[in-house]
């Protein structure tokens, strides 16, 4: 009966030896498996929040800009002999709304046919007061301030209005036009 006995455990010994084996190694390759499996996963999680960002972005812009009310404010350049660009200010009726300083890099961008948007926002319909401030350096490295005002007629719809740098060769200095689209 002993020995009986003793077979019995050395067989019950080798049959959890045996099945622990073989759980190791299921959960050796299970975790392989599901490493490369929760990859894919977060790869398509991550495509989905990219794409879901980009729609709330432009949900954002139609949200915040409506085009009935949008107003752009651009501003571009033409050669730039007589005037280097420094820095540019916008009022829009008596408010200050932009306020930029232009690095070499971005001055050179704009010399070379660029426009930058620097400013963006609501106005209703009606007239309303612009005034831009430029100032940089001039003719003989001199420093420069120079300021143009309009008024925009703001209608239904969206409205973009360029604030162009050009050189008026004949005063060898810059002039600043104003342009709407």
């Amino acid at each position: 009966m002993k020995a009986f006995l003793r077979s019995i455990l050395f067989f019950l010994v080798v049959l959890s030896v045996s099945t622990g084996f073989a759980a190791d190694e299921v959960t050796v390759e299970q975790p392989q498996a599901t490493a490369s499996a929760l990859d894919g996963e977060v790869q398509t999680l991550k495509q989905d929040v990219l794409d879901l960002n980009k729609e709330l972005f432009i949900l954002e812009e139609e949200l915040l800009f409506p085009s009935n009310t949008q107003v752009a404010i651009f501003i571009s350049m033409d050669v730039g002999e007589f005037f280097n660009l420094d820095s540019v200010q916008i009022k829009l009726n008596d408010k200050m709304v932009a306020n930029y300083l232009y690095t070499p890099r971005e001055v050179k961008a704009l010399h070379r046919g660029g426009t930058h948007r620097i400013y963006m926002g609501n106005l209703p319909a009606g007239e309303h007061e612009l005034i831009a401030f430029f100032t940089g350096t001039g003719p003989n490295e001199r420093d420069f301030k120079r300021g143009t005002e309009m008024i925009v007629k703001k209608d239904i719809g969206p409205k973009m209005v360029e604030l162009k740098i050009s050189d008026r060769k004949t005063k060898h200095q810059a002039d600043f036009v104003v342009k709407e689209w």
